[in-house]
């Protein structure tokens, strides 16, 4: 015999899997998620063919959910009866907590595809996602470690950090001008993130 077909075996199209992928979105930008955990759970969800794998990527967080996934039911405890003569008092009506759809309060949308939280904000002139990694910090490590690449590392460009370190920062050169670069303007971060003030 079969087992019973169940509601979380229902097959899902590509509307649930968007609808899923921005809740986790949201979840990311409020840092309960880490970007290795974030990127593991998108990637299932967007291989995901029925309700029963979306509601596992959402198990272990609290709202926001996917509209279509019903909340989880937490079962209520048994009240043991007054002691005789109890007077109860009058109380607040219970409302529970909401189920539908929440509001969201949405940010500057992210200006380039492949930008889906910024946990650092903005920049409130051009709308760049702003980075966790410093420019200050980056241009004085480039000024003062700059021949062994270690600023160009510290912002994740590990190919430019490299080819410093087997120049020697091109002679301490490259590796002068680097550092003031990023000190006066600063840049960006391997993820194309603008380094913050």
């Amino acid at each position: 015999m079969s087992e019973p077909f169940g509601p979380e075996q229902q097959r899902i199209g590509n509307q649930q899997r968007e609808e899923a992928i921005t809740a986790l979105n949201d979840h990311f930008a409020m840092a309960r998620l880490d970007i290795t955990e974030y990127q593991e759970r998108v990637n299932r969800a967007s291989g995901a063919q029925s309700y029963a794998e979306l509601a596992e990527l959402f198990r272990d967080l609290p709202q926001p959910h996917p509209t279509f996934l019903a909340p989880p039911s937490v079962p209520f405890a048994a009240v043991p009866p007054p002691p005789p003569g109890f007077a109860p008092q009058p109380t607040q009506p219970y409302y529970p907590p909401p189920t539908g759809p929440q509001p969201q309060f949405a940010g500057p949308p992210p200006p380039v595809m492949g930008y889906v939280a910024a946990p650092y904000g903005f920049d409130p002139i051009t709308g760049v996602p702003l980075s966790d990694k410093s420019k200050i910090a980056a241009g004085v490590l480039q000024l003062f470690l700059g021949g062994f690449g270690v600023g160009r590392f510290y912002t994740g460009h590990v190919g430019i950090g490299i080819a410093q370190l087997l120049t020697c920062g091109g002679c301490g050169i490259w590796a002068l001008v680097d550092g003031i670069i990023l000190l006066v303007s600063g840049g960006t971060d391997a993820q194309g993130r603008k380094l913050r003030d």
